[in-house]
């Protein structure tokens, strides 16, 4: 099914279903369609299609703007008006301004443009960005990352508990995450009909040969150590070695046909691919897009959980204004407001209540809001050194074959 025909069916779906507010018809169906966008044009194009929204550096320092540095489609956005609705409001309540730029579409790739000028302590051109984790504790590391000023940000007190204290910041003294994503098990029902739970329901028989896992180190070699009971929090090199061993000898023997990125949705769809170590949203988009086709599940020994985190570049002389911005941010009706257009975890607590009263079901979705149950399973892969770092992600690629 192509993109087109599949937002297309959803968005008649979206029409005929009564128990959907307007609102929220109104946010996903603009959700959708960015997306489906985005996917057509590619990378290039989609920075030419997003051009009105904000593009290249931060700009200049000001004292009444707040120069915020995102990825794309991470943020509630009105297509008519080509406006961030909440961020109007932020405006509106506090008389700054907002300088939002979909400027992050790598970890890697936006921290080589701007590295540079962090090492030297000069001013990257923004205020506030968002980054993965394992990326932030880089930042953290290196020193790139401000303490925040607790007083600025009270609301920082409804980071929700599974997210409150990450090895590489143990107080959220300098990270505060944005928006979280669940790794696990993604599956194709009409294919699985059992679900998957486990590992050794990952590789059944049944399943050679078409089964991908992430090209995300983290995601993949947590889920697979977890299946070893090994505590991803905290674990050595000899345990993540041997969860390396067990992804090359899964990949020698045929049961993993490839390691890849985002694009193992097309192999879902295509049906090349009936099962992957996957992400949560993704899950979501299949199962929307897909006539609720595909399933995803944390697994029974446990499953990822990263986020993409706000930080302040040392170098910013506004962090009084990316801090009001941040707080703003973790009031819970703003948050669900959010919630309800990028469908990934939110990381604010009470956010769900203020969904609930728009719209019930979106406000129980599992992947907006997992279970207190599911959260438990839920561990974030500790923070690695410099040459872990290094050493490790070589022999992932090693293993999948890309060294």
């Amino acid at each position: 099914m192509s993109n087109q025909n599949s937002n297309t069916n959803l968005h008649k779906k979206l029409a005929a279903d009564n128990s959907i507010p307007a609102e929220i018809k109104k946010l996903i169906s603009k959700s959708l369609t960015r997306r489906n966008v985005l996917a057509g044009v590619g990378a290039a194009g989609a920075a030419a299609t997003l051009a009105a929204c904000g593009g290249g550096s931060g700009g200049a320092a000001d004292a009444n703007t707040v120069r915020w540095a995102n990825w794309t489609l991470y943020l509630d956005y009105d297509s008519d008006k080509k406006t961030y609705p909440t961020l109007d409001a932020f405006e509106a309540q506090t008389g700054l301004k907002v300088s939002y730029k979909e400027d992050v579409n790598d970890n890697d790739e936006f921290y080589g443009k701007v590295q540079g000028q962090l090492s030297l302590g000069k001013d990257i051109g923004y205020d506030l960005v968002v980054l993965t984790d394992w990326m932030a504790a880089r930042w953290v590391r290196l020193n790139y990352a401000q303490k925040f000023s607790a007083e600025n940000m009270p609301n920082k007190k409804n980071v929700i508990p599974s997210l409150a204290s990450p090895s590489f910041d143990p107080n959220r003294e300098q990270t505060l995450p944005w928006q979280t994503i669940m790794g696990g098990f993604t599956w194709n029902k009409e294919k699985i009909k059992g679900g998957i739970r486990t590992m050794d329901q990952l590789f059944a028989p049944a399943n050679k040969g078409k089964i991908e896992v992430l090209s995300e180190m983290r995601d993949t070699m947590g889920v697979i150590m977890l299946a070893q009971g090994v505590d991803i929090t905290k674990f050595t090199e000899d345990q993540f070695m041997n969860a390396i061993d067990f992804l090359q000898k899964k990949i020698s023997d045929g049961f993993i046909r490839q390691v890849k990125g985002n694009d193992y949705k097309e192999d879902m769809i295509s049906g090349d691919a009936i099962a992957v170590i996957g992400w949560s949203g993704d899950a979501f988009q299949l199962a929307t897009e897909n006539d609720g086709k595909f399933d995803f599940a944390i697994p029974d020994s446990g499953g990822t959980i990263s986020s993409d985190n706000f930080m302040i570049p040392t170098p910013s002389t506004n962090a009084a204004g990316a801090e009001k911005l941040m707080n703003y941010y973790y009031d819970p009706v703003v948050a669900a407001k959010v919630a309800a257009y990028v469908n990934y975890v939110c990381p604010v607590a009470g956010a769900q209540e203020e969904l609930l009263k728009i719209d019930p079901a979106l406000g129980k979705s599992e992947f907006i809001f997992p279970t207190a149950k599911t959260s438990a399973k839920l561990s974030i892969f500790r923070g690695l050194t410099a040459a872990e770092e290094t050493k490790f992600q070589t022999a992932f690629q090693t293993a999948a074959g890309n060294a």
